[in-house]
């Protein structure tokens, strides 16, 4: 086994899924049996090399293999093996970890758990579990095809299974599932992609029991069939890295146990388990291949051209690879055939409008373009003024260019911009398994999902969500029996939200757990010497203390928190954004995270001020009011110094043209404009000299030079073509 840092995480995932398993198992009950074999197949492979770990896991496999192939529920030395193997992994692996000796399981035979009969998944090990071959160069435009395809089906497959996880009786979301999986099952046969055939078709045969009425879909399938999603799409990244680089994968993702998993829920209700059918052979070339079996209930096809293809591989009626650009793209929009389950309908949902892939390198180099087509016509428009008189030919010639610059701008920007809902997808993914893993129950809903957001901000959001989430159904949610107590519903509820508010989007994550404590939050931040003891902290500040490096209320470790990691990942990253984070929270009743995102990167909307002879430009996401303030307003504290009294709120003062040494015309605070500023809950004053106008400019990279300079976060051509700096109000309050 090797000691990387994705293999011991894949492991500690999987031990406790499966502690979490053990614990909801009872004896008498076979609820948790199949995820329990599957998650034991899924250590066996992991701790493949190391005997120590692999004999007495391989011993549990075929323990709980014969407890499925006899039909029987948990039995007492069956559950007893399960809960004394979950104990013992974890000093097991961390004892390997450390080169150390690992522990004996109490009560285990090694050397017959090492030479004791192998699982059932032994034959279909050696037909699926290998690494995927395909002719690159050969089949090149029909794998770039058959990738952007893919990824969209296994988008399209997560939403409507977890659609189907709330409603188990949703048609649409299950033929939705249906033809995705089909669809994927015929394509990589055509191609050869063994495993990804393979995995399908099983798949495929477990929902098409379903869809005839002969198995009900519980939450234990649909987990299976998750995580089977999650191999594919393994396998579809292999594809795209090996399109990328030019060479075939060099490791083999095992599927045998999900096939082995899914083979044993395939069993029609009210029938004895059936034996296991043979896994379809392997397909030996694309051109040879011969077309895959078409179900008895012909799925209906999605709407699409003919199949450009060479006519020297025909592609089989049961497999089409729908037309699309051969750009080694994932998506730069959202799927136009994007199924919607949640609303019941999910053909009606599907757009009439037909959509083009193109890469992002393009689209960046148009948006490029437009910002200097923007600021070329703001420069023409500034010399026009001193050449024109109002009605002049010139003057409607420019004005009516200006109306164009501003429609093509706003179409660029458009092109770039993305639903959220994929993410959106990802985070109700994540809040399913981090409530099986809490052993908690939760509600999770989400709103406002076809909100669109720059491509780079929906990119660099996920991150920051994923703790958010994490920390709302760990921290944030009691246990049910704790709920109960204090009166609330047994469920737990979480939102998540986007919407518009001005110029902003604003991401909401909503719960109704037990809220932040913000007297446990200053004790805490005291111990850790995060704060002085005698501090004063407005309650604001005192939240804004939770994104410190290092700082974690958790009265214990778990594999979900509690190692003081995470919320300082979410504000550094939404401030890279140019966006900020606010915190509403009430004990007991639960707590309100809000993110303000810009709409884009490309664009900001400023407030430009002067200093002396130089210009800056302010976010007017940051800048609450300006002011010209009197006299009495400003005084001198001692070892602090200048403050400002804003109607009885003392703000810091801070002088812009000390911060970057440059004259000033304002000596005097009362003779300039006061700026007020507010960032991650502290608001301050700045001083400038004038307040000049407000309007969008195109942001500059400043260039490797001046990248990182402390207050500034990049500079924009301003109409008469000097250059003003756009200034960062985090860097410059932290500065000061």
């Amino acid at each position: 086994m090797p000691k990387s840092p994705e293999k011991y995480a894949a492991l500690e995932n999987a031990v406790n899924r499966l502690a979490s398993e053990s614990m909801l198992a009872t004896v008498g009950r076979d609820d948790g049996l199949v995820p329990a074999y599957s998650l034991a197949g899924e250590l066996c492979e992991l701790c493949q090399g190391v005997p120590a770990l692999h004999a007495p896991l391989a011993s549990l496999l075929a323990a709980l293999d014969k407890s499925l192939d006899t039909a029987q529920p948990f039995t007492e030395a069956l559950l007893r093996q399960l809960r004394s193997t979950v104990e013992w992994l974890g000093p097991a692996i961390e004892a390997v970890r450390n080169d150390a000796p690992v522990p004996v399981l109490p009560g285990a035979a090694p050397a017959a758990a090492a030479s004791g009969p192998a699982p059932a998944a032994t034959t279909a090990k050696e037909k699926s579990d290998v690494l995927m071959t395909f002719d690159i160069e050969e089949n090149r435009e029909l794998l770039h095809e058959f990738h952007a395809e893919v990824v969209d089906h296994l988008q399209q497959i997560e939403a409507a299974l977890l659609s189907l996880d709330q409603e188990p009786d949703n048609p649409e979301a299950l033929n939705s599932i249906f033809r995705s999986f089909h669809t994927i099952k015929g394509n990589a046969g055509f191609l050869g992609l063994v495993p990804m055939h393979t995995l399908a078709h099983e798949v495929e045969s477990l929902l098409d029991l379903a869809r005839n009425n002969k198995l009900r879909l519980s939450s234990v399938i649909i987990t299976e069939i998750l995580r089977s999603r999650d191999a594919l799409q393994a396998l579809t990244q292999q594809v795209g890295v090996a399109l990328e680089k030019g060479q075939l994968p060099t490791e083999m993702i095992p599927v045998s146990h999900l096939i082995q998993s899914v083979k044993r829920l395939a069993v029609p209700t009210g029938s004895a388990p059936v034996a296991e059918a043979p896994a379809p052979a392997p397909v030996a070339a694309p051109v040879a291949a011969a077309a895959p079996e078409t179900p008895a209930e012909a799925p209906i096809p999605f709407p699409s051209p003919a199949p450009a293809v060479p006519e020297a591989a025909p592609v089989p009626e049961a497999a089409p690879v729908s037309t699309v650009s051969a750009a080694p793209v994932t998506a730069t929009a959202a799927p136009a055939a994007s199924a919607a389950p949640k609303n019941g309908n999910a053909e009606k949902s599907v757009s009439t409008g037909q959509t083009v892939r193109v890469n992002t390198e393009k689209l960046d180099s148009l948006m490029d373009v437009v910002g200097e087509l923007v600021i070329v016509q703001s420069q023409i428009m500034e010399s026009t003024r001193s050449l024109s008189m109002d009605g002049s030919p010139l003057h409607r010639n420019v004005a009516q260019l200006s109306r164009i610059t501003k429609e093509l701008q706003h179409t660029a920007m458009a092109l770039r911009m993305i639903p959220i809902k994929p993410t959106f997808q990802k985070m109700e993914r994540l809040a399913r398994d981090l409530a099986r893993s809490c052993v908690k129950k939760v509600v999770f809903s989400t709103s406002g999902d076809d909100t669109e957001l720059d491509r780079t901000v929906v990119e660099e959001i996920a991150d920051p969500l994923v703790h958010m989430v994490r920390n709302a159904m760990d921290h944030g949610l009691e246990p049910a029996e704790e709920r109960v107590a204090a009166g609330k519903p047994e469920n737990g509820s979480v939102h998540l939200s986007a919407y518009h508010q001005g110029s902003n989007i604003v991401i909401e994550l909503r719960d109704d757990g037990r809220g932040i404590n913000p007297d446990k939050i200053y004790k805490k931040a005291v111990e850790k010497g995060v704060i002085a003891p005698n501090a004063s902290l407005s309650r604001e500040e005192i939240f804004a203390l939770i994104f410190a490096p290092g700082f974690s209320t958790a009265e214990k470790v778990t594999a979900v928190s509690g190692r003081g990691v995470g919320m300082d990942v979410v504000k550094r990253n939404i401030e890279k954004l140019r966006g900020k984070i606010e915190i509403a929270s009430e004990v007991g009743k639960g707590s309100v995270f809000k993110i303000k995102l810009p709409l884009t990167m490309a664009i900001i909307d400023g407030l430009v001020v002067r200093v002396g002879q130089d210009r800056f430009i302010l976010p007017t996401t940051s800048v609450q009011m300006a002011l010209r303030p009197a006299q009495e307003t400003i005084s001198t504290v001692h070892g602090t110094g200048e403050v400002m009294d804003l109607r009885g709120r003392i703000l810091p003062l801070h002088r812009l043209h000390r911060r970057f040494n440059i004259p000033a015309d304002a000596e005097n605070p009362w003779e300039g404009i006061v700026v007020i500023i507010e960032h991650s809950g502290r608001t301050s004053a700045l001083l400038v000299d004038e307040m000049i106008s407000k309007q969008e400019v195109v942001i500059k990279n400043l260039g490797a030079f001046m990248q990182g300079l402390p207050g500034v976060a990049g500079g924009a051509i301003l109409g008469d073509g000097n250059i003003a700096l756009i200034l960062d109000p985090a860097s410059i309050l932290q500065a000061a």
